[in-house]
């Protein structure tokens, strides 16, 4: 049983109720810290918000410039296109024979691989970034890059590039070399951070760039890893001899879209 220690008098007294500073102190502290932390809150998400429509309405700039862009060097390459097969025609028509500008740009693939591989050749294979079997790379040709490319023939094939095969090369084995990493082209992003001094913001630019063999040639072409290719379908029929002898190596000027669409 539960004994009462109180006595009546206690019992009886009513409770006191709190001091009005006590309430008032209560009741100040806090909700005043919720307020400030509410009003924090919502500041971040107003310039969250803020940041997120600048954000879109400059992605939406770039892309409207971006279809822009790709317009124009489509119709560049059209315009191209028809100057040379009006030139052809009254070339013929004056009993006169055209002869085409020469290449500015070589696509270099690497059919062989390391036996017996002199230092020399190794060095220069080196220096054009093929390492390994299947590799490819594009060169902007002069009279150096010439030079080399003949001493080094036994183990390459090498030609010059339509703009299909260069778009196809570039979409389909195209990897960006980031921080010495092998990156995936996933996005324009990717490009416009790396490239973006150099007004090259998308996909259509770097193929541009290349094709037209541009005053950014050397940049884009150290923005793509090295492009690793399949085997040819059909194989290396008379892979040691020389392509104008039914082989496989050397200059192959045009035929190297085909041989190329056969590795991707």
């Amino acid at each position: 049983m539960y004994i009462s220690t109180l006595t009546p008098s206690q019992s009886k007294k009513p409770l006191q109720a709190p001091s009005f500073q006590y309430i008032f102190l209560n009741k100040m502290t806090g909700p005043e810290t919720l307020l400030k932390r509410r009003r924090v809150v919502e500041d971040l998400r107003r310039q969250k918000q803020a940041d997120n429509k600048q954000e879109i309405a400059y992605r939406r700039s770039l892309r409207d410039k971006m279809v822009k862009r790709a317009e124009a060097y489509a119709k560049q390459y059209r315009q191209k296109e028809q100057d040379v097969a009006r030139i052809q025609r009254e070339a013929k028509k004056s009993g006169n024979f055209y002869v085409p500008e020469e290449a500015k740009v070589a696509l270099v693939i690497r059919i062989r691989g390391i036996n017996a591989v002199c230092s020399n050749t190794r060095k220069i294979l080196q220096l054009f970034r093929l390492r390994q079997i299947h590799n490819a790379v594009f060169v902007k040709l002069n009279k150096a890059t010439q030079t080399m490319l003949r001493l080094v023939e036994p183990y390459i094939a090498y030609g010059y590039p339509t703009l299909k095969t260069v778009r196809d090369l570039i979409y389909k084995r195209g990897y960006a070399k980031i921080n010495k990493q092998r990156l995936p082209i996933t996005s324009n992003k990717i490009i416009e951070d790396n490239l973006g001094h150099l007004d090259i913001i998308c996909m259509e630019d770097l193929v541009h760039e290349i094709v037209t063999c541009g005053p950014n040639f050397k940049e884009v072409n150290r923005f793509f890893f090295p492009f690793k290719l399949n085997p040819p379908r059909g194989g290396y029929p008379e892979k040691r001899r020389h392509f104008i002898e039914g082989g496989q190596y050397g200059n192959r000027e045009e035929h190297i879209n085909e041989f190329l669409a056969r590795m991707l």
